[in-house]
């Protein structure tokens, strides 16, 4: 399975490492969201607001960090996002559909 793994670097920006990984057995999770985005839709930049899963169900999407690395999601991809500090990452939807998606929390939620 696809796995994108944001990080932050000790140069306190966001990086990206692809990495293909068999999920095998269970992992700890402290929660689980459902959002949808409209087509079109994107979001400035940010970081990860903690340790977490986002697994896109629908819909293609393009991300960038600020130091200018890219990558791309599309149905069936895993992001796991540990970017919670430093320059953060901004994503668009690209293509006709809605992303929608599935945050599996890997920290205690607020």
């Amino acid at each position: 399975m696809r796995l994108v793994h944001l990080v932050t670097g000790s140069d306190g920006q966001s990086h990206v490492r692809e990495e293909t990984v068999a999920f095998d057995g269970w992992q700890s999770a402290t929660g689980v969201r459902f959002e949808e985005t409209a087509p079109g839709g994107a979001l400035a930049w940010h970081t990860a607001p903690r340790r977490q899963y986002v697994i896109t169900l629908s819909g293609r999407l393009e991300f960038t960090t600020r130091g200018g690395e890219t990558f791309s999601l599309a149905p069936g991809d895993v992001l796991l996002a540990e970017d919670t500090t430093g320059g953060g990452h901004e994503w668009r939807i690209v293509g006709p559909d809605p992303w929608r998606r599935a945050y599996v929390s890997l920290e205690d939620l607020p």
